[in-house]
C-alpha cells in the first residue's frame, strides 16, 4: 500500500527513523512507536503509518510487547530510501 498523500516531514523523518533501526512497534491493533527507546510524540502519526502498511513489526511479539519495527517495500518507496527496505 502506498500513501494517499504527500508524505509530512514528520512522517519522513519516523520513516527514516525506522530505516536506521531506532525505532520499536508494540504489537497491537493500534501500534504505538518508540524511538531511541521514547513513545513517539505524535501517535496519530506512528498509527497512519502503520494502519497504511508502511511500518509493521520485523518480527512476531507478544500483545502489547515492543519489537523492533522495519520497513515495508511502500515505506522504503514513499521516503526515497527503497534500498534499505527490508
Amino acid at each position: 500500500m502506498t500513501p494517499d498523500h504527500e508524505l509530512s516531514f514528520r512522517e519522513l523523518a519516523i520513516l527514516r527513523a525506522v530505516a536506521a533501526g531506532r525505532v520499536e512497534i508494540t504489537c497491537s491493533s493500534e501500534p504505538d512507536l518508540f524511538i531511541d527507546g521514547l513513545p513517539c510524540c505524535d501517535q496519530y502519526t506512528a498509527h497512519v503509518l502503520a494502519h497504511r502498511a508502511l511500518v509493521v513489526q520485523a518480527r512476531p511479539g507478544s500483545i502489547g510487547q515492543r519489537v523492533p519495527a522495519r520497513l515495508t517495500g511502500a515505506g522504503g518507496l514513499a521516503a526515497g530510501i527503497a534500498g534499505e527496505a527490508a
